[in-house]
């Protein structure tokens, strides 16, 4: 998949008591980079996160930060999607601002059935979609 941008201000409600934004809050914005791109690609959401026959769920999440971000920063968050194996891919994450890079960050999805938890192949309409 090309690279996909998402862009956002930083938030009061981002930042810790510091004034700085909190770490875990980045992937949540991350996140919304990713619930972003699945919009862009023609996925309905609410039909995505509550399929019964497919869940892919967050086995694990990174981030790297080196500089820090203040509320009513502007961002701009470049995402791809990499595929790991038939059932797992990760979507990587590079944050900048002033095309200045910020941080960078990776959350891994696997494929599952919502029903029996066991792992399943990407589905080929999420890989066609992927690889546009």
């Amino acid at each position: 998949m090309s690279n996909f941008s998402y862009s956002r201000k930083i938030h009061f409600a981002d930042t810790d008591s510091a004034g700085v934004v909190y770490f875990s809050n980045l992937l949540s914005i991350c996140h919304e980079a990713y619930e972003e791109v699945l919009l862009s690609l023609g996925i309905n959401l609410s039909n995505f996160f509550t399929d019964k026959q497919l869940a892919i769920p967050i086995i694990h999440a990174e981030i790297d930060f080196f500089k820090p971000l203040f509320c009513g920063d502007l961002i701009n968050i470049q995402c791809q999607i990499n595929y790991i194996s038939d059932k797992v891919f990760d979507v990587n994450y590079l944050v900048e601002k002033d095309k200045n890079l910020i941080a960078k960050a990776i959350t891994r999805h696997i494929c599952i059935n919502p029903e029996t938890r066991e792992s399943q192949f990407i589905p080929s309409y999420l890989k066609t979609l992927f690889d546009k």
